[in-house]
């Protein structure tokens, strides 16, 4: 597969807008968001104004029109401000306006995609449960037939966006003898009677994003708001997990690069044994790999983004992705934590907050473990 690395000048053009955005709207209050937890109301409105929201769905559905390329771009400048910040935009984009707009027909489209990809609002997506985590098939959450609809009861948990949101998607058992071929995608509004965000998580990082429970008891949903059809949720989650393991490459890129930059910024002005420790060996060589493995990550990410954009096979190339930026993110913030010091070790340097951000993403959307199976399984497809 040949992989053309040459950036257009609409790429260029989007990088520096979204790295100038972080600068001037996200970085001013990223240190009193963290520690508030407080959501980024402004800010994600602001996104939404600037087309960031709605990146790669088409201009007919109100979306930006632009490739995944152009995605990770931005999602790899805002998070190296603010990862919580960068999530938003990931799980609205990646997730919610992905999935609707390849299996929405054009009335839902029109009704619940048009105010999602314009910023109006911004959604959730809703797969996992108390006991359906990495085991996305076992979903207790069921949705019962009943005379114009569908009657849903049960839990979802750690859902990104899930106290702000106006609109979700939600994975539920519809027919529990066919297992996963019988989950089923709902599109439900916030306000339904029933449908209850619980209290917002207290998380080591990306603290800014809000992260819930879910609770829903006897949430009536009409058949109009089935999502690609009965029996297609599982195929939905795992399509649009594939895409999404891209944005989340790119939010760790992001982070990885945070971390360097501080890292290398603070080693040029910080003085020891009479020079700036930059020319310190011992410092040298953490700078080198942290660099080094920066730009293997992103060539990884922007392969992943770039095959899909060519409408290849992106499955490995998404997982590996994921993988190696998000093992990068958590092994440079851990750098540049020692680089600092002591210095690394309090809010004011930034840094340790890179390190609590980067775990996450070794987490969620599919664990590294989970992408260590999906690569392997990858590869057998591939003899």
């Amino acid at each position: 597969m040949s992989f053309n690395l040459q950036l257009s000048e609409t790429h260029e053009m989007i990088r520096e807008t979204a790295r100038q955005f972080a600068k001037d709207e996200v970085a001013p209050t990223s240190i009193e968001r963290d520690k508030s937890g407080e959501f980024p109301t402004d800010i994600v409105k602001k996104m939404g104004e600037l087309g960031f929201l709605g990146m790669m769905v088409s201009p007919e559905w109100g979306g930006s029109g632009l490739d995944a390329l152009s995605y990770v771009l931005a999602m790899e400048e805002i998070s190296a401000v603010d990862a919580a910040v960068g999530v938003v935009m990931s799980v609205n984009n990646s997730l919610v306006c992905w999935g609707l707009e390849t299996f929405a027909n054009d009335e839902q489209k029109e009704k619940w995609l048009r105010p999602l990809a314009t910023g109006v609002v911004h959604g959730a997506f809703c797969l996992s449960e108390p006991e359906a985590g990495s085991d996305a098939t076992s979903q207790h959450t069921t949705a019962e037939k009943v005379d114009g609809g569908w009657v849903l009861n049960g839990t979802k948990n750690w859902i990104t966006n899930g106290t702000t949101a106006s609109t979700y998607l939600v994975m539920a058992q519809t027919n529990r003898e066919m297992r996963h071929k019988g989950i089923t995608c709902f599109i439900i509004d916030r306000n339904t009677p029933g449908f209850e965000p619980g209290l917002k998580e207290d998380k080591l990082g990306i603290r800014s994003s809000d992260t819930c429970s879910i609770g829903l008891t006897n949430v009536f949903v009409p058949d109009d708001q089935i999502l690609g059809g009965v029996g297609m949720g599982f195929k939905i989650a795992m399509e649009s997990l594939n895409g999404g393991r891209i944005g989340i490459a790119a939010q760790a890129l992001g982070i990885a690069k945070g971390s360097f930059d501080a890292a290398l910024h603070y080693s040029t002005q910080r003085k020891a044994f009479g020079k700036p420790i930059a020319d310190l060996q011992a410092i040298q060589m953490k700078l080198a790999d942290m660099s080094t493995r920066l730009e293997a990550a992103r060539l990884l990410t922007y392969r992943a983004a770039y095959m899909k954009d060519q409408h290849q096979n992106y499955i490995k190339a998404a997982a590996q992705a994921k993988l190696y930026a998000s093992k990068t993110a958590v092994h440079n913030a851990l750098e540049a934590i020692q680089v600092h010091g002591g210095y690394g070790y309090v809010r004011e340097y930034l840094v340790e907050r890179y390190l609590r951000d980067a775990k996450i993403t070794e987490i969620y959307e599919g664990t590294s473990e989970i992408q260590h199976i999906v690569i392997a399984r990858e590869l057998q497809k591939e003899l």
